[in-house]
């Protein structure tokens, strides 16, 4: 999957800007950055919910802009579960496949298939109600595979669990993936999770990129400042090293309704000078591993 110069806004919103990345096939790619920094927007982008005002979304090789949502061949897990209430576990399941007009044996078979393959084998008489949240969790990653999708989008998939309830569903992406030879794009606040799961992280601030590169490159060593800063709000044990770190993040969060010229961290980055203010950072490849960063100045 391939992101090139994708542009969203929303009214005077600008919610993506210039984005531009690939997503390897087989591996597990996070996407970091606070609220408001144009995540969610891109996943939907992808899975065909919205819409980019320009840019190209490849996948497979092929553009897939005016390709409608149930036809792109792409999984959604989604933060909330968002399943029909009123509906079994079975028709939850079964949604995506009758929108696509599959046959009912086909379906039949597919839903079946995909709750064993999930662990929810027996349950598919059931409605949402009487399920509990890793179970209705575990079905709304059923009802992703069951299109039988090579690429899969997930939206905070475990921040609704309890602790003890999101490792085994993390496991379960973990094992989906190998056994499947998925291909994942995850948005996830637990900066804990992602060094674990993924194998590439793309980090954003008020809908720009900042850095992209292999995850362990970026969480031993960032390049970019806010990169560093993001990292850094990791709890640390020792109260020295927070306290250095504390002071990478100076004066107030930008709006992102009026964001600041220039690169959009600069009003925030102690290395912020001149140019910072009057041009936005372009790509540089700072390391033999291809990393990006989107900084004039990228830390050493």
């Amino acid at each position: 999957m391939k992101l090139v110069n994708i542009n969203k806004s929303y009214g005077s919103f600008q919610a993506s800007k210039d984005i531009s990345f690939k997503v390897p096939q087989g591996s597990l790619t996070a996407l970091l950055g606070p609220s408001g920094s144009g995540k969610t927007t891109i996943l939907r982008m992808i899975a065909g919910l919205e819409q980019p005002d320009s840019g190209d979304i490849i996948i497979g090789g092929k553009r897939v802009n005016d390709v409608p949502a149930s036809q792109r061949g792409i999984g959604f897990v989604f933060q909330n579960y968002a399943l029909f209430r009123y509906m079994t576990v079975f028709d939850n399941v079964a949604f995506g496949l009758k929108v696509q007009k599959k046959d009912k044996k086909y379906i039949r078979f597919r839903v079946m298939e995909t709750l064993d393959l999930v662990g929810l084998s027996g349950l598919e008489k059931r409605y949402p109600s009487q399920l509990s949240g890793g179970q209705r969790q575990r079905i709304g990653i059923a009802r992703a595979l069951a299109l039988e999708p090579r690429f899969v989008v997930c939206d905070e998939p475990v921040s609704a669990l309890d602790v003890s309830i999101q490792s085994q569903i993390l496991n379960l992406l973990s094992d989906l993936q190998k056994e499947r030879k998925l291909t994942y794009l995850f948005i996830s606040h637990d900066l804990s999770v992602v060094r674990h799961i993924s194998n590439r992280v793309s980090v954003m601030f008020l809908g720009k990129l900042c850095e992209i590169g292999p995850t362990e490159d970026i969480y031993s060593a960032p390049k970019h400042p806010y990169t560093k800063f993001l990292l850094s709000s990791v709890p640390n044990p020792d109260p020295t090293k927070r306290k250095q770190d504390a002071e990478l993040l100076m004066g107030e969060m930008p709006s992102p309704m009026n964001p600041p010229s220039g690169c959009r961290f600069r009003t925030r980055c102690p290395y912020a000078d001149k140019l910072c203010a009057e041009k936005e950072p372009e790509e540089k490849i700072v390391d033999a591993s291809g990393r990006k960063v989107y900084c004039h100045h990228p830390l050493s």
